[in-house]
């Protein structure tokens, strides 16, 4: 699947040629940030290298994204920490980090296409499954969100050692879960996370099953 300017074409046809792609990184990870990342790229265009963040290795992610911030009209990334998530749930420090990111964004959008990311905005947008893989303008927004959320994961490795962030970036990989039960929770982990919070209550029960293991 390779993106495209199917989705912005859309709101081209509609007069909207500012359009921002929204994507993030990290919702599902155990610790550190959600990053969110907001894109608008030129209408003017053509193909372009762009993917899904997760389909390239480390060293083309960093190349594209260096691109992305060449290349783009505005752009703008933005953090939910670990204390926010905990105080709005995952899903609206998210969509706080995201509304956070469009409003830096200079200048400002006038549509927006999102990875099924349905935002409290009064612009209009698609919210496509998929739209990483699908929208040049979400595949720029993804790498950013992955590659600065990877560089601020590299920094909590070293200041929280033993936790293996630099490898794993916070989602539920084996040594992960064996570091949780070798030195507890930090100050970056996640408590409201099933395995987080389950570690908390009762540090026997951290090897019980959970759903929250998926990479973004």
């Amino acid at each position: 699947m390779t993106p495209d300017w199917s989705y912005e074409r859309v709101h081209w046809r509609r007069g909207h040629f500012r359009v921002a792609g929204v994507d993030e990184a990290g919702r599902g990870a155990w610790a550190g940030p959600v990053t969110v990342a907001a894109v608008i790229l030129p209408s003017h265009l053509g193909d372009l290298p762009f993917r899904d963040s997760k389909q390239l290795r480390p060293a083309e992610r960093v190349r594209l994204a260096a691109e992305v911030r060449r290349l783009a009209l505005a752009y703008a990334v933005e953090h939910a920490w670990p204390e926010e998530i905990t105080r709005l749930n995952i899903l609206g420090a998210t969509h706080a980090a995201a509304l956070r990111a469009l409003a830096r964004l200079d200048p400002p959008p006038q549509a927006l296409i999102t990875d099924y990311l349905r935002l409290p905005t009064p612009l209009p947008y698609l919210a496509p499954a998929r739209a990483d893989a699908l929208s040049y303008s979400v595949a720029a927004a993804s790498l950013l969100a992955k590659t600065e959320r990877d560089a601020l994961m590299l920094i909590l490795d070293a200041e929280y050692p033993g936790y293996g962030f630099a490898g794993h970036k916070g989602y539920g990989a084996p040594q992960h879960r064996q570091a949780l039960a070798e030195l507890g929770v930090s100050e970056v982990h996640r408590p409201t996370f099933a395995p987080v919070a389950r570690l908390l209550e009762a540090p026997a029960l951290l090897d019980a099953p959970d759903d929250t293991d998926r990479q973004g």
